[in-house]
């Protein structure tokens, strides 16, 4: 990761070469419609959906603040993580 040349602290991961092809656990997961149409900021495609995956902690060797779990969106048609929220009221 390299630091982003504005102030806020942020960081650019950079572009990596593609995998191949995605494993079958990877399949799986939510499915979220968008109301409207939306582009896919990594392979510029109009989207419908979304995928939701679930992210769980498998390894730490400190007690870590971090949560044990979390999800992830991503692009259902290049696979890449989108920068995107769920929330709702439980």
């Amino acid at each position: 990761m390299a630091p982003n040349d504005s102030s806020d602290d942020a960081y650019e991961i950079a572009d990596v070469e593609p995998a191949g092809e995605i494993p079958a656990e990877w399949q799986s997961g939510a499915i979220y419609t968008l109301e409207l149409p939306a582009r896919c900021p990594h392979c510029r495609e109009p989207i419908r959906t979304l995928r939701v995956l679930r992210l769980l902690r498998t390894q730490v060797t400190f007690t870590s603040p971090l949560p044990r779990a979390g999800r992830v969106l991503v692009c259902p048609l290049c696979e890449r993580i989108i920068s995107a929220e769920l929330s709702g009221i439980l």
